[in-house]
């Protein structure tokens, strides 16, 4: 199976800035993995860079085995602050919509299909009973869920988020990772999650990409999870716990 995406010898820039480089490493298919680094560091930027938002500034990257491309339909993406960036009045089922209609977007323009898949979608995320109301009358929990479901309607191989844990309560937070980890199995896709707090998805990672002193990194989540390294990589003391369960969790 074709990796999800490879870097060979990738930076990425600024405005003439080097915001990280030599970034070389492979994230295999279907797997979740998460995306680390201090604030600045440049997490935000790597997915802008998957997403064919940003060109390198050197070496080769590549997408699903593809160059990647602006509206690649196989890579879908839930932004940082996404109900800010759709507003306030549009309905839950309309923004689905247009995940999957794209430029075919208005009244009358949506087969059977469409409407189909819009369903199918909002049933996977468990939120088909808010459908009909508009997304800022949503509680957080139910606002990321209509995010998850406009990413997934166009059936992508690849999903990309930018901080979905941010600015929920643990329960919501819990019940997201609970539906990403579920999403991951149904539909053997591959999730990469920046967060600023990698504890509610240590148990669903396969492996993480850490940004470390201007460079891009990537390993398995048993090899990133360590006292040193994230004591390194925040500057700041980090402690790794295991319990008697053998979960894991860390702690500054």
């Amino acid at each position: 199976m074709t990796d999800a995406v490879s870097f060979e010898g990738v930076s990425a820039a600024r405005g003439g800035t080097t915001v990280w480089s030599e970034g070389t490493f492979a994230i295999a298919s279907g797997g979740i993995v998460g995306v680390i680094g201090p604030n600045g560091s440049g997490k935000t930027t790597l997915l802008e860079v998957i997403l064919g938002l940003l060109a390198p500034a050197s070496g080769r990257i590549t997408v699903l085995g593809d160059v990647p491309h602006r509206g690649n339909d196989r890579v879908g993406y839930v932004p940082q602050n996404y109900t800010t960036e759709v507003g306030e009045s549009i309905r839950c089922r309309d923004l689905v919509t247009l995940g999957r209609t794209g430029t075919r977007w208005g009244l009358g323009h949506h087969s059977r299909a469409d409407r189909a898949a819009v369903d199918a979608a909002l049933a996977a995320v468990s939120a088909t009973e808010v459908a009909d109301r508009r997304l800022s009358q949503l509680s957080g929990g139910q606002q990321q869920r209509v995010a998850i479901a406009q990413a997934l309607v166009g059936d992508p191989d690849l999903l990309l988020f930018d901080e979905p844990l941010a600015n929920l309560d643990v329960h919501n937070q819990h019940e997201i990772v609970e539906l990403l980890s579920a999403t991951r199995a149904a539909r053997l896709v591959t999730i990469l999650v920046v967060v600023h707090d990698i504890n509610p998805l240590l148990s669903v990672l396969d492996g993480a990409i850490y940004l470390l002193d201007g460079h891009a990194h990537y390993g398995p989540i048993g090899q990133v999870v360590d006292s040193d390294l994230l004591t390194h990589l925040y500057d700041t003391p980090v402690k790794v716990v295991r319990t008697a369960q053998g979960d894991l969790f860390t702690r500054s």
